[in-house]
């Protein structure tokens, strides 16, 4: 191995030391805990090292924020066999999404609440979010009828994503979220 090669293995893992960290900060304390200088701390690198891989927190929670989309997808692909989507197939996509969402709150806020610098529906737009979008596109396309397909999934996304975040904040009873989303299944996959 070059040089060249063990240096950039050690950059890479450094890059990721410095992500798992945060996300663990994050998840054990709450973001507000994730600051350069703890950071540092943990990882046992200087400020500066924290800095020559990321320009600022923003790009950390980002970091953290990619790693969460490829979760999500895999939750998502897993939940839902191949091949056209029936109602069952939607519910347990509906399932696989709030139940992500409460197991990761740290992860979620990331992905979806913070200012992590990502570009959504835009041609800037980084794979692992495209491929999460698609997870939700792929098993719902068949059911938007004379709809355009982006904007009914995108609806029944919003709809997932309210009812996790007013779930979350204690706003409605965590108890009737089977309910809620039978519910919204019905309006979007009438029986």
């Amino acid at each position: 191995m070059s040089v060249h090669e063990r240096k950039a293995r050690e950059r890479a893992n450094r890059h990721q030391l410095i992500v798992s960290t945060a996300r663990e900060l994050a998840e054990t304390h709450g973001w507000d805990a994730v600051t350069t200088r703890r950071l540092a701390e943990r990882i046992e690198y200087s400020q500066p090292v924290l800095y020559s891989h990321f320009r600022s927190r923003n790009e950390i929670v980002g970091a953290v924020a990619m790693e969460g989309f490829a979760e999500l997808t895999a939750a998502l692909r897993a939940a839902v066999p191949e091949g056209p989507a029936d109602r069952e197939a939607v519910t347990a996509l509906a399932h696989a999404y709030t139940d992500f969402a409460e197991r990761n709150h740290a992860l979620y806020d990331a992905m979806f609440s913070l200012d992590n610098g990502l570009p959504f529906a835009d041609e800037a737009t980084p794979a692992p979010l495209r491929e999460g979008y698609q997870a939700l596109l792929d098993p719902l396309q068949d059911h938007a009828g004379s709809d355009a397909p982006g904007l009914f999934v995108e609806t029944f996304w919003a709809a997932l994503h309210g009812l996790v975040t007013l779930t979350r904040a204690g706003r409605m009873p965590a108890d009737q979220v089977p309910q809620r989303l039978a519910l919204l299944i019905d309006r979007f996959i009438p029986r």
